[in-house]
């Protein structure tokens, strides 16, 4: 096994727990989510690259709604879950020869 420095392993765990979570809230109950329809128009690369740019610039400006806490763990989870649907749409589009 190896030995991580960081916990990486155990926020690699978090991290699919906070994308698990998006999928049973509300707007991902229709057949569609937004991010999907964004995506379907064409716009997902600056859709993801935007999202992130926002709540990288967000972190530790803007109190967490439950906790109050300024460096919330919640922006840094949709950043790196906008990171993973740029990687998807990246790998998407090499898989199709863009």
């Amino acid at each position: 096994m190896i030995d991580y420095k960081f916990n990486e392993h155990n926020t690699i765990e978090q991290i699919k727990r906070y994308i698990d979570n998006t999928y049973e809230q509300h707007y991902a109950a229709g057949k569609q989510q937004a991010t999907e329809m964004v995506i379907d128009a064409g716009h997902g690369d600056g859709f993801c690259m935007g999202n992130i740019i926002k709540y990288a610039i967000r972190y530790g400006k803007k109190p967490d709604s439950v906790t109050g806490e300024y460096k919330n763990q919640g922006d840094l989870l949709k950043i790196i879950h906008y990171a993973i649907i740029a990687i998807h749409l990246w790998t998407e589009d090499k898989t199709h020869g863009k």
